[in-house]
């Protein structure tokens, strides 16, 4: 199949390089020239794990990187919206779904052949066929179901994991306004094999995608909650009582050989300093906004919304346990991007932190494997940070160490610190390290400093 993806984010090349790594001819397009020229040179614009071999692979063959919509729609049967729906705070934006949807209209004018339009964006249910399809007809002069379908895909993937996750999907979900639109639709994931398929209109579609995020994005909340209960119990580590909850066999089974599984949603249920990414807390907060327009409270996400928005500073607060003035002290702070395998750092827990002890007068050190603190905008006002070249550079000559991203890196830690005179401070905010291998240790959901000497 012959398919034109609008837009060229982590979406949208995600879902073109796949397309075409199954067999279909991709014209991934965007309007930033300076995005199309590098992946026309092969270079992905962001870091993503096996993203860059793949673009390398089929850019020129079965990719093309182009401004020209008009071209690509002429040229393909399918056309995916994948740009961006940030939100504003109160709601999403849905500015570039209509400009795509407008752009793409008037490229259908000349275009003879049905051709299938299918939204990929993260939007509100409503809004494919109260927004979109209007646009689409208005802007063609066609009409809905007759000259073009239109069709409601959500994506299910992981940042650091977005490749594999659209290649071995757990479910692949086909909205459609009619039988026709979702049979095109569905025949473009013939190659994937013993796939879970849901067939709905659009707006369950929609729906789907908000539910699923809110649903981890709670199950994080609410870890994170007992761990800051669990802090102020004394003795008690959150590490234990969570590791004990995870054996209960309806979410870890037990199979008839004996075998214990252990599904990685287990992973949304550990403590931390909380969540972030362009995903999570946006859509959890349109989720709420999308419910009180329609009379409805969503009370759970709004306080699933405010324990994630504190949970960065209980860094903070463990670290005042240990050093009650913060003023002069030299800390390095261990990842800035939100998740481990991304460069993506949009609502990560890194940005109050470092803002916080920024304005405490600390002595700021930050080492991340892929992002670089002095080169990025966020912290270009702040006067009192530097990189560390290495891991080892970051845990020398500080007093405490907060570790924020699960970097696999990070897990090199106990070992460095064998080979250094003077230990740090650890807080572990994921909780990734094993306290009895720190001198002294500090982690979320944990009461006191823990000392293995």
């Amino acid at each position: 199949m012959r398919i034109t993806i609008v837009g060229a984010g982590f979406v949208g090349l995600t879902t073109g390089v796949c397309f075409a790594d199954k067999g279909h001819k991709i014209y991934c397009v965007d309007m930033d020239k300076d995005k199309i020229a590098k992946i026309s040179s092969g270079v992905p614009p962001f870091f993503e794990k096996g993203m860059e071999s793949l673009l390398k692979k089929h850019i020129h063959k079965d990719l093309t990187a182009t401004t020209d919509l008009k071209e690509a729609i002429k040229n393909s049967n399918v056309t995916f919206i994948t740009v961006g729906t940030p939100f504003d705070g109160k709601q999403i934006d849905l500015s570039y779904v209509k400009a795509a949807a407008r752009e793409i209209g008037s490229a259908l004018k000349e275009v003879k052949d049905y051709h299938l339009v299918v939204v990929k964006s993260t939007v509100t249910p409503g809004t494919t066929d109260e927004v979109v399809l209007p646009i689409l007809e208005e802007a063609s002069g066609k009409t809905a179901g007759k000259d073009f379908g239109v069709g409601m895909n959500p994506e299910f993937l992981r940042e650091g994991e977005a490749v594999d996750d659209f290649l071995n999907p757990d479910r692949i979900v086909i909205g459609g306004m009619d039988a026709k639109s979702r049979e095109i639709l569905e025949g473009l994931y013939q190659g994937f094999k013993s796939i879970d398929v849901m067939r709905v209109d659009n707006k369950t579609a929609e729906m789907i995608k908000y539910t699923s995020n809110s649903l981890l994005a709670t199950m994080i909340s609410f870890s994170n909650e007992i761990a800051n209960l669990c802090s102020v119990i004394e003795g008690v580590d959150v590490v234990d009582v969570l590791g004990g909850v995870h054996l209960d066999k309806r979410l870890s089974p037990i199979m008839p050989t004996g075998e214990r599984v252990h599904p990685s949603f287990i992973t949304y249920l550990e403590s931390g300093c909380g969540f972030g990414g362009s995903c999570f807390p946006k859509d959890v907060k349109a989720l709420v906004n999308f419910g009180e327009n329609r009379g409805v409270r969503m009370e759970i996400l709004e306080k699933v919304i405010a324990v994630n928005n504190n949970q960065p500073f209980q860094m903070i607060a463990l670290l005042t346990k240990h050093f009650p003035n913060i003023q002069g002290l030299k800390i390095s702070v261990l990842g800035i991007a939100f998740k481990p395998g991304t460069d993506d750092i949009r609502e990560s827990p890194s940005i109050p932190i470092i803002n916080e002890l920024s304005a405490k007068g600390a002595a700021i050190k930050v080492f991340d494997p892929i992002v670089q603190a002095e080169s990025n905008e966020t912290f270009k006002d702040l006067n009192n940070i530097s990189q560390a070249e290495t891991l080892e550079d970051a845990l020398t000559d500080v007093d405490a160490v907060l570790l924020i991203t699960r970097w696999k890196e990070f897990e090199k830690i106990p070992e460095l610190l064998r080979c250094m005179k003077t230990h740090p401070l650890i807080i572990d905010g994921r909780r990734m390290l094993k306290k009895s291998e720190i001198s002294k240790y500090m982690g979320i959901g944990l009461n006191q400093i823990y000392s293995s000497s």
